[in-house]
């Protein structure tokens, strides 16, 4: 058996407190899900493709995932990770994809299907194991050897002819307590982005402990989204591993907690902004499964090298095209973040005219897009691995992505390890591209809801020609209709009497209240939409409805994060002494129907703080002994002064002021010590439930 498997991680369930008893949730977690196969019948004399789905199944319904094909074996190894979480009905979470109730949850079973993968014809069934989740409530740590089986365990096959998997799932409870035992820990993070320096802070020193754990970060990450602290935070350790960074082309390279914190972000974040991007793309590449490769050794027998190129210079265009015109769908928040990496790039190489993008696109490039092509159904856009035709297709994709990407940072011609790469990238238009990339990254890294730092010029996100008739103010024009070329950058909305002519008036976009069409019936003309601001409102008829569509996207997204934004507006105009959509005589009576809401601008993160305060302390208390070594270490340098001669253990942590991190520490402790009472208190109440499993083959030289 693997060393690693011998690893186990803690999940949470969350409790709400009643006035009179704690209301329980259930989570059921499979993760780190390894299939080891022995024995799998042959398929017309051969080896067989086989994949493996791995269910959870309760009454009437079943989650299912599914592994990648592994071609031309019997004895198969698929070392795969997959998520299924149980919500019971009356639990926190009322978005959870499976819900039971109590007394369902001994019902549940754990199955894993075997399969032969068939391109041509139907999937051949090879045989399954299943494992009630109730023999896990009195056997904590659960190992068996496990005889694949026939399909329901009703044919009359010899089963011992299906082959064997081998079977370990740990069972884990734990216990979230009411929410008033979680305040002190919660304040304490929350107030890291004003801690100074950062390294003192709380939600630093959490992410210093457990560098090597990549997933530990989430939990804060969660918090910190939840409460509007995550780009102080974020900002603030990015400015200090810019600090330590020596040279502007290594910029937010490294696995540090910076890029980590980032990278949770996004997941989270920018999980609808990947499915408006990519998914339809994504999904006509997989569907249309066109061979792509281009690699002379890699190429079967009767493919066609310019047409695998031509293919995939199609998709890679569909893609490249896809991203760099999604600016106006990019989560404020991620634009929050991006605005202020630029700024920290620029301010720490202020010679660098190129560090600006390569801040940005090291993230939305290559952390983001990049990785959503190679695996995307890590990101819910396919719901099943890829076959490895399409996967490589996919990876060639990705690699030519990032590659253009990374060109709006580059001050010269890139360059290619691969010689079939270098000649594949010579039918871009690189200036063309570098043209492009630049432009998305000046838009998603362009704050509009906060003044304007001056470190980059206002970016054009629309311009053209329009039929503008303005009502009230004569600065906002006659009561008529002109020919007027509108324009909107980042920082204004204005229009002018020609193209490259003065604004005739400029609208700042911080003073955008609202979007929205205008019935036709208001000036008998089609095509029209409205901008409401501190003023009077705008009214615009555009050229066609593609146009309108455009200009409203465009304009609702540069306004998104204003303060002063409204729910409800007028969908006709003010004439007459009346509102002619509801007849309110009173010119400033509030709207009639709400605003259109922007999904993007409006996300509503489910997130659980009590749940991932909880997940927080269990971390710092399995790494208490680090916790200790970092006290001794504040307290050695405080003492002593002149060099330092360190422990080992020493040099893995970021003490720059140790004064004020012994104090963090301190607290820390006090409150774990507090919340390890209130568990003492409670750890007789009705448990809770996680499940990893972990599935692998028979062994002789690693027993279970």
């Amino acid at each position: 058996m693997h060393k690693h498997l011998a690893k186990e991680k803690r999940h949470l369930i969350h409790w709400i407190l009643k006035p009179v008893k704690l209301v329980t949730s259930l989570v059921v977690l499979l993760e780190k899900i390894i299939i080891e196969c022995q024995g799998l019948p042959l398929i017309s004399g051969q080896n067989c493709d086989p994949y493996a789905t791995v269910s959870l199944v309760g009454p009437a319904r079943s989650d299912q995932k599914k592994t990648k094909v592994k071609k031309k074996t019997s004895n198969p190894q698929f070392e795969e990770t997959f998520f299924f979480e149980v919500t019971r009905s009356s639990s926190y979470s009322k978005k959870s994809h499976f819900q039971v109730e109590e007394e369902d949850i001994e019902k549940l079973e754990i199955k894993v299907d075997l399969w032969n993968n068939e391109n041509l014809g139907q999937d051949v069934f090879l045989g399954e194991t299943r494992v009630p989740v109730k023999i896990l409530r009195n056997d904590h740590i659960h190992k068996a050897w496990y005889l694949l089986q026939p399909k329901g365990n009703g044919s009359k096959s010899k089963s011992d002819d299906l082959g064997s998997l081998r079977l370990k799932l740990t069972y884990i409870e734990d216990t979230v307590l009411p929410s008033a035992c979680y305040t002190p820990l919660c304040n304490l993070l929350l107030k890291s982005p004003d801690v100074k320096p950062i390294s003192a802070s709380a939600a630093h020193i959490l992410g210093d402990i457990c560098r090597e754990r990549y997933e530990a970060v989430l939990p804060m990450v969660r918090l910190l989204l939840h409460h509007n602290r995550f780009v102080p935070f974020v900002s603030a350790v990015a400015a200090l591993e810019l600090d330590n960074t020596q040279e502007a082309n290594t910029i937010f390279r490294g696995n540090s907690l910076a890029t980590r914190c980032i990278d949770d972000m996004m997941k989270i974040v920018g999980k609808n902004y990947l499915a408006v991007t990519l998914k339809l793309v994504i999904d006509e590449i997989c569907d249309s499964n066109k061979s792509c490769e281009i690699d002379p050794i890699k190429l079967k027998e009767g493919d066609n090298v310019e047409v695998n190129k031509e293919n995939l210079q199609v998709y890679v265009q569909k893609v490249f095209s896809s991203i760099t015109q999604s600016s106006a769908s990019c989560p404020p928040l991620m634009c929050d973040v991006f605005r202020s990496l630029r700024h920290l790039a620029c301010k720490r190489f202020p010679a660098d005219p190129h560090v600006q993008y390569s801040a940005v696109s090291s993230f939305v490039f290559l952390r983001f897009f990049a990785v959503a092509v190679l695996s995307p159904h890590s990101f819910q856009l396919r719901s099943h691995h890829p076959d490895p035709e399409i996967s490589r297709t996919l990876t060639l994709i990705s690699k030519t992505i990032q590659t253009l990407g990374s060109w709006g940072s580059l001050s010269k011609k890139s360059s290619f390890k691969e010689t079939y790469m270098y000649d594949f990238f010579k039918s871009f238009q690189e200036d063309k591209c570098i043209e492009k990339v630049k432009k998305f990254l000046d838009e998603i890294s362009s704050n509009v809801s906060k003044e304007s730092s001056g470190i980059e010029d206002a970016v054009v996100l629309k311009e053209g020609e329009v039929q503008k008739r303005a009502q009230g103010r004569k600065r906002l024009g006659k009561k008529n209709f002109k020919k007027r070329w509108l324009r909107v950058t980042n920082r204004e909305l204005s229009y002018h009497k020609h193209k490259g002519k003065e604004a005739l008036c400029i609208i700042n976009v911080k003073n955008i209240q609202a979007v929205e069409k205008l019935d036709e019936s208001a000036f008998n003309r089609k095509n029209m939409f409205q901008v409401v601001h501190s003023e009077k409102p705008l009214y615009v008829q555009a050229g066609n409805c593609v146009e309108a569509s455009e200009w409203l996207e465009v304009l609702g997204q540069v306004g998104r994060c204003n303060e002063g934004r409204l729910a409800t507006f007028h969908p006709s105009n003010y004439t007459g002494g009346a509102w002619q959509c509801c007849k309110t005589q009173s010119s400033s009576a509030p709207g009639c129907k709400p605003c259109t809401t922007t999904m993007l601008a409006n996300l509503q993160l489910d997130i659980d703080c009590d749940r991932e305060t909880e997940r927080i302390f269990s971390l710092l208390t399995s790494n208490d002994t680090k916790l200790q070594n970092m006290e001794d270490a504040c307290a050695s340098m405080a003492v002593y002064q002149g060099p330092q001669r360190e422990q080992e253990e020493y040099s893995k942590f970021t003490i720059q002021e140790p004064k004020e991190t012994f104090q963090t520490l301190k607290q820390l402790r006090n409150i774990m010590e507090e919340l390890q009472r209130q568990h003492n208190i409670r750890n007789d109440t009705t448990a809770q439930y996680g499940i990893c499993c972990f599935i692998s083959s028979p062994s002789s030289s690693s027993p279970l």
